[in-house]
């Protein structure tokens, strides 16, 4: 009994003296290997501190270039533990590693494919900057001014206040139409003329009137074009540039465009026709207003005879 025992420590013992033999035999790469750790993750810090300002006149999204430092950080520590580990022999772990790496993120691609696709959406349009905050949009069948741009979705607000985050791939794959991005913003203003006024006349009055609008971009660039015989009216459609920034200017000057025009037609007698409803009691299966209008005034007679 003792001597199974004691044969039992000796071989723990055995196992012990070869365990620090080897690890005094790697030792030295041990300490290569933390060496090599610690400079490539100083390397990392360094690298991510010296390209956060290029990266900033590069975009101009915060999520954006704290993602792309991170995992250019992340790199360099990983290309650290990979070669720390081969420096230790350890060229299977570092294999499994890579595999269990490769399987992992295969499976949350398939997991999260609407979140993937969104956050990659998300960097492109940071990177192709498409549109930006303050700018004002109408996509997916909403007008409004970009708040923000994160990876994962685009807020808007509407021009009635309400904030509508809206999946940046939605954003990405459908048209956008960006009202700001020219910083400016063509406004056609349609109307109509009596069939009795002077066009030639119409046309000159109209044209002086939008010109004296005193923020228009250009004010040769406007435009008159009569467009069609309506029922009551000859249409026509005045067109005029203004800067635009934000909705409210585009309103005041579509205001403006209207109270000018309808000042001068008064003061040149030009008429805006306007609808007219002529009311015809003498049709088949009516009855004449004649006799509406009598039996209206001699209710008693009407009562006298039903009795």
């Amino acid at each position: 009994m003792q001597e199974t025992i004691s044969n039992a420590i000796n071989k723990v013992f055995e196992k012990l003296s070869s365990w620090v033999e080897h690890f005094i035999l790697m030792l030295p790469n041990l300490l290569v290997a933390i060496l090599i750790f610690v400079v490539f993750y100083i390397i990392g810090r360094l690298v991510r501190k010296a390209l956060t300002k290029p990266l900033q006149r590069f975009s101009h999204s915060q999520a954006l270039i704290g993602l792309l430092l991170n995992v250019i950080f992340t790199a360099f520590v990983a290309t650290g533990i990979f070669i720390a580990l081969s420096i230790l022999q350890l060229d299977k772990a570092v294999t499994s590693l890579l595999a269990g790496a490769g399987i992992i993120g295969l499976a949350l691609g398939f997991a999260f494919q609407d979140i993937a696709a969104n956050f990659v959406s998300g960097v492109l349009l940071a990177i192709r900057r498409p549109i930006r905050p303050g700018d004002v949009i109408e996509s997916n069948s909403y007008f409004g001014s970009v708040i923000s741009i994160n990876l994962r979705s685009t807020i808007i607000r509407t021009m009635q206040g309400q904030h509508v985050h809206i999946p940046n791939k939605d954003i990405f794959n459908k048209p956008i139409v960006n009202f700001s991005e020219e910083g400016k913003r063509r406004i056609d203003l349609k109307c109509g003329v009596s069939y009795g006024d002077d066009l030639e006349k119409v046309k000159k009055v109209t044209i002086d009137a939008i010109r004296s609008i005193d923020y228009l971009l250009n004010k040769e660039d406007i435009t008159f074009f009569y467009k069609e015989f309506g029922d009551s009216s000859i249409n026509f459609e005045v067109r005029y540039w203004i800067n635009y920034k934000k909705q409210q200017e585009y309103l005041a000057a579509v205001s403006d465009g209207i109270i000018r025009i309808k000042k001068a037609f008064d003061e040149n007698n030009i008429m805006i026709p306007f609808p007219i409803r002529t009311l015809d009691f003498g049709i088949k299966g009516g009855e004449k207003l004649q006799q509406q209008l009598e039996s209206l005034s001699h209710p008693s007679h009407e009562n006298g005879k039903d009795k």
